[in-house]
């Protein structure tokens, strides 16, 4: 009886933090509709890490798809909306962000490491096959002299 009462107090507590994010919005055409979704859906949520503004239940969210609806009505193009939306929050807003000044790091920096990466494994093979290629070879004949002559030593004895 206890967990009967623990799971329907637990449940009734989830049940009130659930709230889903429902737009009412009047649309003149399915046109502007399908335009008002494919804004909202492409556009990253500014307090999310990485959730769009249509799945989002933040209150800024929120805002935002008014703001679009607004926008939408007084006739807007998609473009004007986005770089409304952009020159307010910046490129985050943006699932695609344009190629800048500011951006290049973040559309060619994982290249430029994957290169770097292959450039430092091809450097580390070529040594090792260099030092291969020298242990093959062996001793020079000055060497092979030299350690003839050390090997024909007496030992040295320790006077401990």
């Amino acid at each position: 009886m206890r967990r009967l009462c623990s799971a329907l107090l637990l449940g009734l507590a989830l049940l009130g933090t659930a709230q889903a994010a429902i737009d009412t919005y009047e649309f003149s055409s399915e046109a502007e509709r399908h335009r008002y979704r494919t804004l909202v859906e492409e556009l990253r949520c500014p307090k999310c890490q990485n959730q769009n503004i249509a799945d989002s239940d933040a209150p800024i969210a929120m805002d935002l798809r008014a703001q679009i609806y607004r926008m939408l009505n007084e006739g807007n193009s998609d473009a004007q909306i986005i770089d409304y939306l952009v020159s307010r929050y910046g490129d985050f807003v943006l699932y695609k962000p344009p190629v800048t000044a500011r951006t290049v790091l973040l559309w060619y920096g994982p290249a430029g490491l994957l290169v770097a990466g292959f450039g430092l494994v091809a450097v580390i093979l070529w040594r090792r096959r260099r030092q291969a290629k020298g242990a093959e070879h062996g001793l020079s004949a000055d060497e092979q002299q030299r350690l003839a002559a050390l090997l024909n030593q007496p030992p040295v004895e320790n006077k401990d």
